[in-house]
């Protein structure tokens, strides 16, 4: 197949540019990664123990013969994990051969000529500080350990799952900072953080080898939104700037194509849940117990959507004018994929019902209008804002592996 004799050369350059610093950017591949010979230790290899003692025995756990990466240089402890490590697979760049931003710069948005109206940010904001975090720069970087609103945050995307996901970095009283493994499970993004060497999976925020195996870091309401969706209503935010200290072809796309929705995905072993077209883009929302999604498409039809999850009210609003990062090599001519926002429906003391009337969101209650960003900005209500819901943006088969009970609105 095409696309996937094509995957081979991304990690291979991302790899060879993070390792010799390379002064030149690579043209990228028009597809997403996979494992070229040389670059990771091949499927089945196994890292040598260090020859026990009696007094210091070296545990070895017992399937990790059926492991497909090498554990060589890892002081993680690979005797605790919470899944089989035969379902973690190399993706092709070594740990941190995808490298993750660390002392990130930011500019105001207006020293930010490069970005283009429909490009794709991560919206991350905590109190007054709002951040936008171009996906031009996360399909190079897929983390970024930052600090929002006095808030210790990892700003995470998986490019092959397209999964944005904003984390506290805060656990049991010390801050984590993170990194990209090489590896990937059910096609997703694992990361490992610098202070224990423990892998967590990105979509899920657990952490699933390692001594802290089992504990899960909180998400943030992150969204991706289009940037002058963020310029207009953040006029005063800061933009993750290009001087990351490394040189990537920051603008373009090295999945070009890869989110074709009926694609299949890379390195998934199971069959896609076939409820949804594999790369069928939804939002997800996990309340008490309760997984559920909504189609991008269903979503275009409807405009807002309102439901109870974990008996929880909600509302889902979606407005067309984002584009796909995965879709053309220039991600600022890629196709209109639209961006969503999930709140819970009230405000200035009451329940609100909402509708997209006359162009625009508007509730029945008051008549004020609302932005896609959950404020106010005519009518009775203005000023007010809506609490927001933390969801995820995925394509459907990542969520599904791991979510498979999920409830999809509008199918039986």
């Amino acid at each position: 197949m095409i696309l996937l004799r094509h995957i081979a050369l991304v990690p291979l350059l991302t790899l060879a540019l993070a390792a010799c610093g390379a002064a030149v950017s690579p043209t990228p591949s028009p597809s997403p990664t996979a494992s070229p010979a040389g670059v990771a230790a091949p499927a089945g290899a196994v890292a040598p123990s260090p020859p026990a003692t009696a007094a210091t025995p070296v545990p070895r756990p017992p399937d990790l013969a059926g492991a497909h990466f090498s554990t060589v240089g890892w002081k993680t402890d690979f005797t605790r994990h919470s899944v089989p490590l035969a379902e973690i697979r190399s993706g092709g760049p070594g740990r941190d051969g995808i490298p993750p931003l660390d002392a990130p710069k930011f500019v105001g948005v207006e020293e930010a000529p490069w970005l283009k109206p429909r490009e794709p940010v991560i919206l991350v904001a905590v109190g007054d500080d709002a951040r936008a975090y171009p996906l031009q720069i996360l399909i190079w970087h897929e983390i970024v350990n930052d600090e929002v609103g006095g808030v210790p945050v990892a700003v995470t995307f998986c490019p092959l799952c397209n999964t944005a996901i904003a984390f506290d970095r805060r656990l049991d009283g010390r801050t984590l900072d993170f990194g990209t493994t090489g590896k990937l499970r059910r096609s997703d993004l694992v990361m490992w953080d610098r202070q224990t060497e423990s892998w967590w999976q990105q979509i899920t925020g657990e952490a699933i080898v390692g001594e802290l195996t089992g504990r899960h870091l909180t998400m943030l309401p992150a969204t991706i939104v289009a940037w002058e969706e963020f310029r207009a209503r953040f006029p005063h935010g800061r933009v993750l700037s290009r001087e990351t200290g490394h040189v990537r072809a920051y603008g373009r796309n090295p999945y070009a194509g890869y989110d074709e929705v009926d694609n299949p995905p890379f390195l998934l072993d199971e069959r896609p849940d076939g409820r949804l077209p594999p790369k069928e883009r939804v939002v997800t929302v996990s309340l008490s117990g309760e997984d559920a999604a909504y189609p991008f498409g269903r979503l275009a039809e409807r405009r807002v959507i309102a439901d109870t999850v974990g008996g929880e009210a909600l509302v889902v609003l979606f407005q067309p004018g984002t584009a796909s990062a995965l879709d053309q090599s220039d991600i600022a001519s890629s196709r209109d994929v639209g961006a969503v926002g999930v709140y819970r429906p009230r405000a200035g003391g009451r329940a609100l019902t909402f509708a997209w009337r006359d162009g625009a969101f508007t509730d029945e209650e008051t008549g004020s209008r609302w932005t896609l960003l959950g404020e106010a900005i005519a009518g009775p209500l203005t000023g007010q804002r809506l609490e927001p819901v933390v969801h995820g943006t995925h394509f459907w088969f990542a969520w599904a592996a791991f979510k498979p009970q999920t409830r999809i609105y509008g199918l039986p």
